[in-house]
């Protein structure tokens, strides 16, 4: 994959460990849940590329 796309998904994993920190803090089941969802699908897309990159000629 590009590099920018492998810097997008990291960034969005990021995003999400720091949303989830903050709901945790701040007791917000919201923050926490949707910053689980953002860190979980930013690792799914890094995962698939890496499957992608693997799989390359």
């Amino acid at each position: 994959m590009s590099v920018g796309q492998t810097i997008k998904h990291k960034t969005q994993a990021f995003k999400g460990r720091v949303t989830e920190r903050i709901g945790r803090t701040t007791r917000t089941r919201r923050l926490r849940r949707e910053g689980k969802t953002d860190r979980v699908s930013g690792n799914l897309k890094q995962s698939g590329d890496k499957a992608k990159d693997a799989f390359k000629p």
